[in-house]
C-alpha cells in the first residue's frame, strides 16, 4: 500500500482511516500565515455513502486503500437494492445498497456492463461502488414540447430518461428518441442517428 503525503490526498483518490476506505471527493490546500499548511477536504465514506469533511496537516499522512476493479453487469432494482452479476456467469450475484451506489443509480440501465470497485482488507471483499461508461444511450420518456419561436434562443428544457433521470437538452428533442448521457456530468451529449 502506497503511502500519501497530506498534500497527495486529493480527489479521485481511496484512502484509508480507521480501516475504513474513503473516496477524496474535493480538497483544497490552505497555506495561512501563521499556521502551517493543512489540506482541507470532503470524502465519501465508501461503506455507507456518508460525505464527511477532513483536515490533513503537513506532518500527515494517508495509506492509500487498496482498491481493485471488476467487470460486472447490471441486472436489476428492487426496493433499493442494486443486483449485478458476473458477465460470464449469471448465477454469480451480488447486491450493492443505493446509498453507495448514491447517483448514478439514476443511470444504471439493465444489461450495462460497469466497473464495480472493491476494497479488500483481510481478504475480505466488499463492494463500495461502480464506474458507469462515460456516454451511455438513453430513450427520452418524457419531453415537453417545444413552444414555437422559442427555437432560435437556443434554450434547454428538462427531460425525462427511461431511468427516470432528468436532464437538459436542446429543445427539439422530443419522447421516444434516444440521446447520448455524460454519466460523470449529467448533460446531453447528442441525439442518436
Amino acid at each position: 500500500m502506497a503511502t500519501l503525503d497530506y498534500d497527495e490526498i486529493k480527489p479521485r483518490k481511496f484512502i484509508l482511516v480507521d480501516d475504513v476506505p474513503f473516496e477524496i471527493l474535493e480538497s483544497h490546500v490552505a497555506r495561512t500565515q501563521k499556521r502551517k499548511p493543512q489540506n482541507q477536504v470532503r470524502m465519501r465514506n465508501m461503506l455507507n455513502g456518508k460525505v464527511v469533511p477532513g483536515t490533513f496537516h503537513a506532518s500527515d499522512t494517508a495509506e492509500e486503500a487498496e482498491i481493485s476493479r471488476r467487470e460486472a453487469m447490471f441486472l436489476f432494482a428492487n426496493k433499493g437494492e442494486y443486483w449485478f452479476c458476473d458477465p460470464k456467469d449469471r448465477a454469480k450475484r451480488f447486491e450493492i445498497s443505493g446509498e453507495i451506489l448514491g447517483d448514478q443509480t439514476k443511470y444504471l440501465k439493465e444489461n450495462t456492463l460497469v466497473d464495480v470497485k472493491i476494497f479488500t482488507l483481510d481478504d475480505e471483499e466488499k463492494f463500495i461502488g461502480v464506474t458507469l461508461p462515460i456516454k451511455m444511450t438513453f430513450e427520452v420518456k418524457e419531453a415537453p414540447p417545444a413552444i414555437k419561436g422559442n427555437t432560435a434562443s437556443g434554450g434547454g428544457k428538462l427531460v425525462t430518461l427511461e431511468t427516470g433521470a432528468q436532464v437538459t437538452t436542446p429543445l427539439f428533442i422530443e419522447a421516444g428518441e434516444k440521446i447520448i448521457v455524460n454519466t460523470e456530468t449529467g448533460e446531453y451529449v447528442e441525439r442518436t442517428k
